[in-house]
């Protein structure tokens, strides 16, 4: 059953939001997006976590901080999520719960810079 949230694959502007499907309960917590996230390393992220009463680890809710990309859909953030509750994404979604786990970026480390250079624009 395809999903009733949306997050646009290629979008306009970039980094973009991201939905995700999976965090890791571990000293480094590893997030899985469900497609491409197109992020670098060192990129500064928030996790949002709309509905903590449907998908739990309330705890990590609007944390933030820098990412370590481990692969096209995941990445790391040195946030310890061992003693958080187990993130559960129901199959299928609730339609009550009208907004889906994700993360934005919110920055970059002013030393790195790399993803501001690249422009995504449709010129």
């Amino acid at each position: 059953m395809a999903s009733p949230w949306y997050a646009n694959p290629s979008p306009t502007y970039q980094p973009a939001m991201r939905l995700i499907s999976s965090i890791s309960k571990a000293v480094l917590a590893e997030i899985k997006t469900t497609f491409d996230h197109d992020f670098v390393s060192g990129t500064i992220v928030r996790i949002h976590m709309p509905r903590t009463d449907v998908y739990g680890m309330p705890q990590i809710d609007k944390l933030s901080g820098a990412i370590t990309v481990t692969g096209t859909d995941t990445f790391t953030m040195d946030i310890d999520t061992t003693l958080f509750q187990a993130l559960v994404i129901p199959t299928p979604i609730p339609a009550h719960t009208q907004s889906y786990p994700y993360v934005i970026p919110i920055g970059q480390i002013n030393s790195i810079l790399t993803a501001s250079v690249r422009n995504v624009l449709p010129y």
